[in-house]
């Protein structure tokens, strides 16, 4: 059983903290999109629009700088945007549309969690956002095109109405900045359990910004979710020991299966050396011999 010090590592209090931060970031792009709503803006897909062309910017500057191949082929990241875009517009598409909408939304983000997943720690972190950000780009501005571009021209533009458009990409850039951070140290797991509690400070940010009264449920349901969280790392911190230590008994395996291999080789040589030197001891002792006959000959030959 895991200690209690061995559980509060560097690895689980990051992925704890990290995750609620995420956790914090998805509600403020929430109440962004709400205060949009109250003004009767309507474009979810020109929202994301501006984070997706901060990813490109600032992640494409750093490969560009890199001067590095990619390591993923590049129809996976057309993919992905493709996956990501549809997820952002479907997650934040009108609630009337129907529960359809929502479920697809859902197992589209979901889809895009894991691929997330899978390339960041199969290719590189820079790469991933650079080019999320690059095809999302594009497909937004073509889904825009086709879909919000009556609605941006019926926009009047103020400083209410910008803000919070500047501050849901800003949020969304910080939150796909540090979610692939997550995803390589506890999985899309830990990311998806972290976000269960958005629900909750949004209810906090209720409380104490609009002095709004919710019922004592929800902090009920926020504490289960807080324990649900800690159990979950702190098995992925035994499932990590586990990994570990059949790692080391590899290695010791294979440590002692060379050694018993070079001791044999070592035997063998050995061996080979010892005939060889019987050989050469044989093969002298019979010229010896023919020296000692031709000398006998040659002797009586002139005795005679």
């Amino acid at each position: 059983m895991m200690m209690f010090k061995e559980f509060w590592v560097k690895k689980t209090l990051v992925g704890l903290g990290l995750g609620q931060f995420l956790s914090l970031l998805i509600t403020s792009t929430g109440f962004s999109s709400s205060e949009l709503a109250k003004k009767g803006i309507k474009a979810p897909t020109s929202q994301s629009f501006l984070n997706y062309v901060l990813l490109a910017i600032v992640y494409g500057a750093i490969m560009l700088y890199r001067r590095k191949p990619l390591k993923a082929k590049w129809y996976y990241y057309v993919l992905l945007g493709m996956v990501d875009v549809e997820a952002n517009f479907l997650g934040g598409s009108n609630p009337r549309l129907g529960d359809v909408l929502v479920i697809a939304g859902s197992t589209l983000y979901a889809v895009s969690n894991v691929s997330e997943e899978f390339l960041v720690k199969n290719a590189d972190r820079v790469e991933l956002m650079a080019m999320l950000g690059f095809f999302g780009a594009i497909v937004s501005a073509i889904q825009i095109s086709i879909l919000e571009r009556n609605e941006l021209k019926s926009i009047h533009w103020s400083a209410g109405a910008a803000l919070p458009f500047v501050g849901f990409s800003v949020a969304m850039f910080l939150f796909y900045s540090f979610v692939p951070v997550l995803l390589k140290t506890n999985g899309s797991t830990m990311l998806n359990l972290s976000l269960l509690t958005s629900d909750m400070w949004a209810v906090l940010i209720r409380i104490f910004a609009y002095h709004e009264k919710v019922d004592w449920m929800y902090f009920v349901a926020f504490a289960g979710v807080c324990v649900g969280l800690v159990i979950y790392s702190g098995g992925d911190k035994e499932e990590d020991q586990q990994r570990a230590d059949v790692a080391d008994e590899g290695a010791e395996r294979s440590k002692h299966f060379d050694e018993e291999a070079a001791s044999v080789s070592r035997g063998t040589t050995v061996a080979g050396s010892s005939k060889t030197g019987d050989s050469s001891k044989h093969e002298i002792t019979e010229g010896e011999v023919f020296d000692n006959k031709s000398v006998g000959k040659d002797v009586q030959g002139r005795k005679s």
